[in-house]
């Protein structure tokens, strides 16, 4: 099996893309208001990426299970819409909450990450599930060292958010990033320590945490692209795009632009995204010792990549 692990050169090539839109992030965050619309989000991460040379990687993407060819730059996912969401005339309100997920292309190399933005106060419940969903991306990455597994992510980020009484959405994964949007592996957000495919140094993984504030199960909505949770509960999802590495994995994009510039506070702490470190996830206030049976399989064939 091929490892995807990438060249120092490649990764400087990666590093670039990840900066692009994680700035992009920033670019759209003042945006993220009462009042304004989830295609006029779109239109202004389209705007920045095309002015700073960059193709909006999504915009015409057609994977073949979605509703035909992705029409936005960007998926904006509102409240109970975990990922893929449309943009269109849906005006933001106070309370609502939002994800804003970006990819691009420049120079033959992708990048892709995803912020949950709020708009105006949101209730402490579900500021607690996108401090929990923040914080489960973290001792996610803390696993991508060299030597690892796929399944000690997975673990990592479903111990933390199941603790908490968060639901893990199964159907969507994290992915390899480079040449190509997707590639292998699949990076799912469950799963069991020791299991999946073995991390090599300079492999490049987007890790990101989908979690619903309540069931797992999630349905579609006529657009056939967005996906929402199966009980109406509130969904949060963050992304980053990773470097495996020996000892202490590398985080290539960054949440720093979008909280400067966001027009409300997310979260009840401010992103650590340098805290990544190669401890594991033990000492985290999560204390499930044990999943179900069925959350330590690994992503199947029928996981979609996000």
């Amino acid at each position: 099996m091929l490892s995807n692990a990438k060249s120092d050169r490649d990764i400087e090539r990666l590093r670039v893309s990840a900066d692009l839109v994680s700035r992009c992030l920033g670019a759209v965050a003042p945006h993220v208001r009462a009042g304004v619309t989830t295609m006029e989000i779109d239109e202004a991460a389209e705007a920045f990426l095309r002015d700073n040379g960059a193709r909006p990687a999504f915009k015409g993407y057609d994977p073949g299970w979605g509703g035909g060819p992705f029409p936005g730059t960007c998926c904006i996912s509102v409240n109970d819409a975990v990922v893929h969401g449309v943009p269109g005339g849906y005006r933001l309100q106070e309370g609502d909450i939002v994800t804003v997920d970006v990819g691009c292309e420049i120079g033959g190399w992708y990048g892709d990450t995803a912020y949950t933005f709020t708009v105006g106060e949101i209730d402490d419940a579900t500021r607690r599930l996108l401090q929990v969903t923040y914080e489960s991306l973290m001792l996610g990455t803390r696993e991508a060292i060299a030597g690892r597994r796929v399944g000690d992510i997975g673990y990592a980020v479903q111990r933390h958010c199941e603790a908490a009484g968060y639901g893990v959405v199964r159907e969507l994964v994290g992915h390899g990033i480079g040449r190509k949007l997707h590639e292998s592996p699949s990076v799912a957000n469950f799963g069991q320590r020791g299991n999946g495919r073995k991390l090599t140094d300079g492999l490049v993984i987007c890790i990101e945490p989908m979690i619903s504030g309540g069931t797992h199960h999630v349905t579609h909505a006529d657009d056939k692209w967005t996906v929402l949770t199966a009980d109406g509960s509130p969904a949060a999802h963050y992304e980053h795009m990773v470097v495996v590495r020996k000892g202490r994995p590398e985080i290539l994009t960054t949440f720093e632009f979008a909280e400067r510039h966001a027009c409300a506070p997310t979260r009840s702490e401010p992103s650590t995204d340098g805290a990544a470190s190669g401890d594991g996830a033990d000492g985290s206030a999560a204390n499930a010792e044990n999943v179900g049976s069925e959350n330590r399989a690994a992503a199947d064939a029928s996981s979609v990549p996000v």
